[in-house]
């Protein structure tokens, strides 16, 4: 899995989320074979999948990933409406036109959303979960850095250096690149200007009580009964050695995956790693 190099153009496809909002996925792979879908985390877009869903697609999975609202080419809700309510009922509503039952691999953001839809009307179509460095109880200093950096540079930069230069002050781990070229398909260029490709009032409204979320999301993963991998970069300042145990607690029957060269951002540190944990998982899922 590890040596594939497939990275046949996906198919675009444009769906529906709640309320009417147009969302834009890419689709890999045959349109019959075992659907899998994939979710980013806040600020990312689908294309953090592409080469994971090349190379699983290269096994005859049929993989979509999708950009949530407010991110990459999906449109931007009118109502600044980001709640993790709305994002749950988007995945219900794009399985239903995708056609289920789906794997549901979700890095951070997407995690949560991947989680809570498990326990909503529909989420039936969810046949197993991959959690992507988030848990139940992430920590706290983690997230504030990642709201954080979400929440700077609302005024755009002046070059792609800028750009450079602030993802390598927020991942240190990662190497500086020295194309920046890849660093456009985050980005918007507008008056001269290069902008997040993802809405800034997407944290407008993000005041919920850590306690509140927590306790939702600890409900629902007491009732889970569907298969559940956890994938944590060893180098996490989200999820913790004891954040790992205490959701495991919760899930008694999930696996777990360390990958020792990542952080938060796991499936791009070390992609290799990543997905052969994720194929493994999803083609032990027949045994």
């Amino acid at each position: 899995m590890s040596s594939a190099n497939n990275l046949v153009d996906p198919v675009r496809l444009r769906v529906r989320g709640s309320g009417g909002i147009e969302l834009v996925a890419d689709q890999y792979g045959p349109a019959d074979g075992p659907l899998v879908v994939f979710l980013h985390g806040g600020g990312q877009t689908r294309h953090s999948w592409k080469q994971t869903g090349a190379k699983l697609a290269a096994t005859g999975m049929r993989v979509v990933t999708l950009d949530a609202r407010g991110h990459g080419d999906s449109q931007w809700s009118a109502e600044r409406d980001y709640r993790r309510e709305s994002m749950v009922e988007d995945l219900i509503e794009v399985l239903g036109q995708l056609g289920g039952p789906a794997v549901v691999v979700g890095a951070s953001m997407g995690g949560i959303t991947g989680l809570l839809a498990t326990a909503v009307p529909g989420g039936e179509q969810i046949s197993a979960l991959v959690l992507v460095d988030i848990v139940t109880r992430p920590e706290p200093e983690g997230v504030a850095r990642v709201l954080d950096f979400l929440g700077k540079h609302r005024d755009g930069f002046d070059s792609l250096d800028a750009v450079a230069d602030a993802v390598a002050d927020y991942m240190p781990h990662r190497p500086r690149p020295d194309n920046t070229d890849g660093l456009r398909r985050n980005l918007r260029e507008r008056d001269g200007r290069w902008y997040w490709h993802w809405d800034p009032d997407m944290l407008a409204d993000r005041a919920e009580d850590p306690s509140e979320i927590t306790g939702r999301m600890e409900e629902v993963a007491r009732t889970l009964t569907i298969p559940v991998l956890l994938v944590r970069g060893l180098q996490s300042d989200v999820v913790s050695a004891e954040g790992a145990a205490a959701f495991q607690e919760l899930v008694p029957h999930a696996s777990m995956v360390e990958i020792g060269g990542a952080a938060h951002t796991a499936a791009g540190d070390d992609n290799d790693a990543f997905t052969d944990a994720v194929a493994e998982f999803i083609l032990g899922l027949g045994d």
